[in-house]
């Protein structure tokens, strides 16, 4: 029993398809049209059950939970 231990069993039933709902994710956040396209039909060729559905959900739910980061200022003086 750890300090830091987490007890989740949060884990997606189908791995691989969680790992594609993370990288559509990432895509989308990226403003990638073609990767989200490539993702999904990748997604409609492979996709069989309601558990790989659920899987890709989490996967997106995973990576939409860690917030972006700041874009720099760009063109604007320090005062």
């Amino acid at each position: 029993m750890g300090l830091f231990r987490r007890n989740n069993n949060d884990s997606p039933a189908n791995p691989a398809m969680a790992e594609l709902g993370r990288e559509f994710a990432i895509a989308r956040r990226h403003r990638d049209r073609k990767t989200m396209r490539r993702i999904g039909r990748q997604y409609d060729a492979t996709a069989t059950t309601d558990a790989d559905a659920a899987s890709f959900q989490h996967g997106q739910q995973t990576y939409d939970a860690i917030p972006p980061i700041k874009r720099p200022r760009r063109n604007q003086r320090r005062r």
